[in-house]
């Protein structure tokens, strides 16, 4: 009766600090995907912005590329109505 009591007490031991143990290892293990996770997010975070700068550089470019068509369309309009207002002057002088 007795070396069973103390198999058993001695099992009850053995479990109690295998168990604190894995927590404990849980704990670090906890700790090193917080960290990994704060750098993965981080560099996410800095992919993003130059996702974000490199969007923007191509709006400008596409920007001023339609500025430029607009002022070259504007400008050939104009030429167009002064040839046309020329020639009906020239209609209306005769």
């Amino acid at each position: 009766m007795k070396k069973i009591l103390l198999s058993v007490v001695a099992i009850m031991c053995f479990v109690g600090f295998s168990a604190s143990s894995f927590a404990e290892d849980m704990g670090q293990m906890k700790d090193e995907m917080k960290g990994e996770m704060k750098g993965m997010k981080h560099e996410m975070k800095g992919e993003m912005k130059g996702t974000k700068h490199e969007m923007q550089g191509e709006m400008k470019g596409m920007k001023n590329e339609m500025k430029g068509s607009m002022k070259a369309k504007d400008d050939e309009m104009k030429g167009e109505m002064k040839g046309m207002k020329d020639e009906m002057k020239g209609a209306m002088g005769k």
